[in-house]
């Protein structure tokens, strides 16, 4: 009978061991153990262990112990996958370990006018884990310019300004890699064909878009800008594009950081292949990442009789446009005026 008891005793403490240990398993794998409102992000960088984890999520739970032992039991621990990972309020470990294991999110990329590649590089380093000299130097990668066609003064030309999709851990090469199929999948064959039917290669047209951006903010003005170009280029012309005597100053002192609001006359004597009041062929490559609509605007430019224009003092951001010389003299001379009356000598 006194053993019988025994072994009754043991039994219910077995089985309120068991029940406490059930309920800690529970609370283990399925409570909230988070520690946040609202939704938090947790970068998880190439080349990472269990304790960068850690170290990244610890600030974000109630109890890191009962974490780790399940990461562990779900072999987490080491298999630690880099990314970044959206976590939301509420999630229990095993959400969370799920999550981290195969809830890599992707991350919107976006960019536009970048003057250089540096400038594209250290825009692109802040949205993605591979850093702006990584990204630099598989911009200018020889190999991979040599095999696409580009040399570095165009290079620039082949990154389509959009929003991309982009795993948060891509590296440079693969950053590179997807760039270069956008731009073959963005010169689409009607694209090429136009192209072809206004005499410019791709580079050449977005070269000249280029200087159309540079020269016009208005995205409804810039088919106009365009055709007086085209106008410039199909009659043998120089272009004259104030624009590309700026980026020959900042390519001959290496100080694209200074900022230039007027062309002198001196300046149109600057000896630079990116000169379009000395040299007559289209620049060697883009003075500037032009935008999708610029480059539409070089590719379907409006058919007009104009080859001048001049900023238009009484429209902020228009030009006055001209058929000839005379006429574009005497709206230079009013927007000469109204510079002089600003005070702006540089």
């Amino acid at each position: 009978m006194y053993i019988k008891k025994i072994i009754i005793a043991i039994t219910i403490i077995g089985v309120i061991a068991l029940g406490f240990f059930g309920y800690y398993v529970y609370n283990s794998i399925f409570s909230s153990n988070t520690s946040f409102e609202k939704k938090e992000v947790v970068y998880i960088p190439t080349g990472a262990n269990f304790q960068t984890v850690v170290d990244s999520i610890r600030p974000l739970l109630k109890d890191l112990e009962s974490f780790s032992l399940v990461a562990q039991k779900k072999g987490y621990a080491s298999n630690v996958r880099p990314g970044r990972y959206v976590l939301e309020p509420g999630m229990n470990n095993n959400e969370l370990v799920n999550r981290l294991r195969s809830g890599n999110s992707p991350v919107k990329v976006v960019f536009n006018n970048q003057e250089r590649l540096e400038d594209l590089a250290g825009r692109i380093s802040s949205q993605i884990e591979a850093d702006s000299l990584e990204l630099l130097n598989s911009f200018k990668d020889e190999s991979f310019l040599e095999e696409n066609g580009f040399e570095e003064r165009t290079a620039i030309g082949m990154y389509v300004p959009n929003q991309y999709e982009f795993y948060w851990n891509t590296s440079a090469e693969e950053f590179r890699e997807r760039m270069k199929k956008e731009y073959d999948r963005f010169w689409s064959q009607s694209r090429l064909e136009k192209a072809k039917e206004i005499g410019l290669t791709r580079k050449e047209v977005i070269t000249m878009a280029s200087i159309v951006q540079k020269e016009t903010a208005k995205v409804d003005e810039r088919p106009k800008v365009a055709g007086v170009y085209m106008n410039r280029y199909k009659n043998g012309w120089k272009l004259d594009a104030d624009p590309t005597v700026i980026y020959a100053i900042k390519e001959k002192t290496g100080n694209f950081d200074t900022i230039i609001k007027r062309v002198l006359y001196k300046d149109l004597e600057l000896d630079s292949p990116y000169n379009t009041y000395r040299y007559r062929q289209i620049p060697p490559g883009p003075i500037w990442m032009p935008d999708i609509s610029s480059i539409d605007a070089v590719l379907n430019y409006e058919d007009h009789d104009f080859y001048y224009f001049v900023a238009d003092v009484e429209n902020f951001g228009y030009h006055k446009f001209a058929k000839n010389l005379a006429q574009h003299n005497r709206n230079k001379q009013e927007y000469i005026r109204w510079i002089n009356k600003l005070g702006i000598k540089r």
